[in-house]
């Protein structure tokens, strides 16, 4: 277990649903990973992301899924592109599976 975090720490997470809604293939990329797009809806709009998530989703799975991300991360270089949000998955290995409403929800909606 990590150590532990107070209130405003978790408070200071952004974590918020968003729809994918486009994906490539990353050969760039160390480990098999997508490139994504994801909409979180009109406050924050659009924001790119990779994922290594190869194992468990084709490109087909993704489109349209709706998914969890923390968007207030800082930009990160990865290979030659620039990730910008965490989508969030429970890990097992190499194997993640993302983590997702059980229904549909407005894009942009905070997880709390």
């Amino acid at each position: 277990m990590k150590e532990l975090i107070n209130w405003n720490d978790f408070s200071k997470i952004d974590m918020r649903v968003g729809t994918v809604i486009t994906v490539f293939n990353f050969p760039e990329a160390k480990n098999p990973s997508y490139k994504l797009e994801i909409d979180f809806g009109e406050e924050i709009g659009v924001k790119k992301t990779s994922a290594q998530i190869t194992k468990k989703y084709t490109k087909e799975d993704l489109l349209g899924k709706q998914v969890i991300a923390v968007v207030n991360f800082p930009r990160k270089q990865i290979a030659n592109f620039m990730s910008e949000c965490l989508i969030l998955g429970a890990v097992e290995g190499k194997d993640v599976i993302l983590l997702q409403p059980a229904s549909s929800v407005s894009n942009g909606l905070k997880i709390s």
